[in-house]
């Protein structure tokens, strides 16, 4: 009996033994997976469920940049992402990545999409290297109270829409209102107007030959449809009663007018109509661009983004089967309705059942006709229309005028800009996160507080897009460098308050908002910091440190901030706002991450030497 007792005593331990190996063999042998996110707002919902979906998975999530240029240039320095998403997309601004990028055509989930939202992605030769995610819906947004307050009935044709116009204008309220400040809304607003012309066979047979051109053979605007695009939009300003002054009008008085009852309706996307009722409690509703009659109004729409592979990723089976498992995940059901608000998006996927929400109330006719036109979007054709689209709105331009600028810039044959470099970096720092920290996020923030003249710096929500590569550097490529919209904040603190900034920074809050989404811990320079993590997600700080001894809480210190601070504060986002006597402190300032990094490099300088700024400890 004795002996059988230790004979199972060694088999256990045996078993035990082999287990533990194997977990830990497990943990070891987690697939490296690398994902570029076009947007901030991928980090609230999408990025977590992923990481959770699938453990064996070491994911590296990125807020990156939403350009084509910009992966461009990370695959010029060898570290083009292994997977890719981007916003801003069109077949001829990708060319140059198509041989670098997987063909997803023959994929499990290329074959769960209704073929025509492919079509505008696929290449001469069949292949699939880009796959469109969600329908971001553009149109007009309609306060609906002021319509029932004066008795003014929502258009329904063209004819209507300018006629509504007209009577809120009579009424002392601005009937429409675009921001055409911005690019896109100047591209939308040119395309929208005409879009049953785009939508024709020849201007489809033009869009084709668009989106083929090559460097070699530019393809301008026809002689067909083109002209008869700018004079429609000649009339859709006159009709919009648009002034030469709101060339310039950007979001910032355009939305606050709409909510207050002076505007009748601005352009927008199905996205910002639930957020205008959601926070600013406004009865609204998306409306389409109109045709001339009901039955030939349109919604333009865009995907969410473009989702894309690293070829390289073939080359590795059981990392290509994990990247397979990943993009199912991602347009599945569940992983669509990720993408906040999700009632505002619609699908591409036969398998996905979209649960329209109230902002679709008055369009769901032009979704069942299949009336989505999916706008052209090409880097240049933002930037012509930009250019066009305000001259035109100054009447600088008739309708023959801006049809031949806006043909000969397509056409124009313009070298490429040699761009001055800054520096040479000379020591390339990594982006992972490691056990103290990120060395090239550390490397961007000393060196601006080296620069600022700060005690301390404080990079919060993400802060580098990229490695730190060895070799030139110019301005744009710091640029890029830096995490978008890095702006910079200033003042000085106790220590004791910057023990509480860290406490906001890092802790999760009593209704469960977590100010750190994707693991975008803060990063700080001349200033240490210990956490504690159960590995859900959700950290508590622990210790502030300021050169390895405790922080005096009575001393005072310059402190720099840098990042979005509506990342961590806006409800859409982590919704933890800034305890106010604190927010009090700091004062914003107009210059960006990036421009403080081309002040401290120009000439030749390097970067700040990354430093251990952070101590992560698990429960």
């Amino acid at each position: 009996m004795k002996k059988r007792l230790i004979t199972l005593i060694a088999v256990l331990a045996v078993l035990l033994g082999t287990a533990g190996c194997a977990a830990q063999k497990q943990e070891q042998e987690r697939v490296p997976i690398t994902m570029y996110l076009w947007d901030k707002t991928m980090t609230k919902a999408l990025s977590p469920w992923l990481a959770e979906q699938f453990p064996e998975i070491d994911f590296t999530f990125v807020v990156g940049y939403n350009s084509i240029d910009f992966y461009s240039d990370l695959n010029d320095r060898g570290a083009l992402p292994d997977i890719i998403t981007c916003r801003r997309f069109s077949l001829n601004d990708a060319a140059n990545l198509s041989d670098l990028l997987m063909d997803l055509s023959q994929t499990e989930v290329a074959g769960t999409f209704y073929d025509r939202y492919l079509e505008n992605n696929r290449e001469p030769g069949g292949a699939l290297r880009w796959l469109p995610m969600c329908a971001e819906v553009d149109g007009y947004i309609a306060n609906l109270d002021l319509f029932e307050k004066y008795g003014i009935p929502l258009p329904t044709n063209y004819a209507e829409f300018a006629d509504v116009c007209r009577r809120f204008e009579e009424l002392g309220i601005n009937g429409y209102v675009n921001d055409y400040d911005e690019d896109y809304s100047c591209m939308e607003a040119l395309q929208g107007c005409a879009i049953p012309e785009l939508m024709t066979m020849e201007g489809t047979l033009w869009r084709m030959q668009y989106e083929s051109e090559t460097p070699e053979n530019p393809v301008g605007l026809d002689e067909q449809v083109w002209p008869r695009v700018f004079e429609k939009y000649q009339q859709y300003l006159q009709d919009t009663r648009t002034e030469p002054a709101d060339a310039e009008m950007d979001y910032d008085p355009m939305a606050p007018d709409f909510f207050a009852g002076k505007t009748a309706m601005i352009r927008g996307t199905a996205t910002d109509c639930v957020m205008f009722h959601q926070n600013e409690g406004v009865n609204c509703a998306m409306l389409p661009y109109f045709g001339e009659t009901a039955e030939d109004s349109w919604l333009l729409t865009y995907p969410h983004c473009q989702v894309a592979v690293n070829r390289q990723v073939e080359q590795d089976p059981e990392k290509n089967a994990a990247v397979q498992r990943v993009l199912n995940a991602l347009f599945s059901q569940e992983g669509q309705s990720r993408l906040e608000p999700g009632s505002a998006l619609l699908s591409y996927n036969k398998n996905v059942q979209t649960q329209l929400g109230s902002a679709f109330s008055l369009v769901q006719d032009c979704i069942d006709r299949n009336h989505l036109y999916i706008r052209l979007a090409s880097t240049e054709i933002f930037a012509v229309s930009e250019d066009v689209v305000r001259k035109m709105i100054r009447q600088e331009y008739s309708p023959e005028e801006a049809y031949a600028d806006f043909n000969a810039q397509l056409t124009a044959a313009e070298a490429p800009k040699a761009e001055r470099v800054v520096t040479t970096q000379k020591t390339a720092y990594d982006y992972a996160m490691g056990d103290h920290g990120s060395p090239a996020a550390s490397a961007v923030v000393n060196t601006a507080r080296e620069q600022w003249g700060a005690d301390v710096a404080i990079g919060y929500s993400s802060v580098v897009a990229a490695p730190v590569f060895a070799g030139e550097y110019t301005e744009q490529q710091l640029h890029w460098l830096t995490a978008n919209r890095m702006y910079i904040r200033h003042g000085s603190f106790t220590g004791g308050e910057l023990k509480t900034l860290m406490q906001w920074l890092v802790n999760v809050k009593e209704d469960g908002s977590n100010p750190i989404r994707g693991g975008l811990m803060p990063v700080t320079s001349g200033l240490e910091y210990t956490v504690t993590t159960d590995g859900t997600g959700a950290y508590t700080l622990t210790r502030v440190t300021r050169n390895g001894r405790d922080l005096d809480e009575d001393a005072v210190y310059s402190v720099l901030m840098l990042g979005d601070l509506n990342f961590i504060e806006a409800s859409y986002y982590c919704n933890c706002p800034m305890p106010q006597n604190l927010l009090d402190k700091l004062t914003p300032e107009k210059q960006l991450g990036y421009e403080v990094l081309v002040s401290a490099l120009n000439g030749g300088h390097q970067l700040e030497k990354p430093s251990d700024y952070v101590t992560i400890r698990s429960r």
